[in-house]
């Protein structure tokens, strides 16, 4: 009986080893590819035959190297056949998704959290939005920016303006004759008098628009006798046809004590008046 593990071979006496010639066959065309065992990584359909193949069954596959790259990732491809109908699907890797991308042969099945994984924005997405909002940004931080510029170039030439106005007004003046400081404080003067009235009128409008309640206008006192005092100050006398303020009573919070009510009296009972004696009860008696 020989033995089940050879440890020598047989070697005939015409045995000659310069006759055995190292051979080399042809090189593979096209990708590298190897025989791998693997399990199916989705579930999928079979195109050809309707058969379902479901996730996690054994193939012997070929793997095939590919030339794509993901941020220098090799990429498979995988070539497994239909367990019925003998027909050819190939699948590869995804590492964009870190997932698997179904090619030819197949179909695959519908997978929810994967629908739901896939409508999330991804990191590429996230970073093309935040590119595009600080653009955006930008351009709103530009305009801004020349909206404030033209605001201060309005000013500025309303100063000017006001300057060369003033300007003319004085030369003119020296012209005619006059003093040009009297002139410099009639400006001032009537510039004082178009400040005040601006802010005259404002303070009305938002007198007006703070004391409006409803249909009826609630005036403040301090105000009228502020405005009664002024005129008296200036000798003009009160307009009689003035309506008058009517002013509600101020509420008091004093403790009212009430009367105690004679029931008795409501009961029909006489009370007897109480007669003292003069001497009676005194300590001669």
């Amino acid at each position: 009986m020989s033995e089940r593990k050879v440890l020598t071979k047989y070697y005939p006496p015409d045995f000659d080893p310069s006759k055995i010639t190292r051979q080399r066959g042809p090189k593979q065309a096209g990708p590298k590819q190897q025989v791998v065992r693997l399990m199916a990584p989705f579930s999928m359909k079979c195109t050809m035959c309707g058969e379902y193949i479901y996730k996690g069954r054994k193939f012997n596959a070929r793997k095939e190297t590919t030339e794509e790259r993901y941020y220098s990732i090799k990429i498979f491809r995988f070539y497994i056949r239909c367990t019925r109908c003998s027909a050819e699907i190939t699948f590869k890797t995804d590492p964009k998704n870190m997932d698997y991308e179904c090619e030819r042969g197949a179909r695959r099945n519908f997978e929810m959290w994967r629908e739901a994984k896939l409508a999330e924005e991804t990191e590429e997405e996230r970073l093309d939005r935040l590119e595009r909002e600080e653009g955006e940004r930008d351009r709103m931080q530009e305009l801004e920016g020349k909206t404030l510029d033209a605001r201060q170039e309005m000013l500025i030439a309303d100063a000017l303006d006001e300057i060369r106005t003033r300007n003319a007004r004085i030369q003119r003046a020296e012209k005619e004759g006059k003093d040009a400081a009297a002139v410099v404080v009639a400006d001032k003067i009537d510039e004082e008098r178009d400040r005040q009235d601006k802010e005259d009128t404002e303070a009305a409008k938002r007198a007006f628009e703070n004391l409006w309640d409803g249909d009826e206008i609630i005036l403040d006192l301090e105000d009228v006798k502020e405005d009664d005092e002024e005129q008296h100050s200036d000798g003009k006398p009160e307009d009689a046809a003035k309506p008058a303020v009517q002013t509600a009573p101020v509420p008091t919070f004093k403790r009212a004590v009430k009367k105690k009510k004679d029931h008795a009296a409501a009961l029909g009972i006489k009370k007897k008046a109480v007669v003292l004696v003069p001497g009676y009860g005194s300590d001669s008696d």
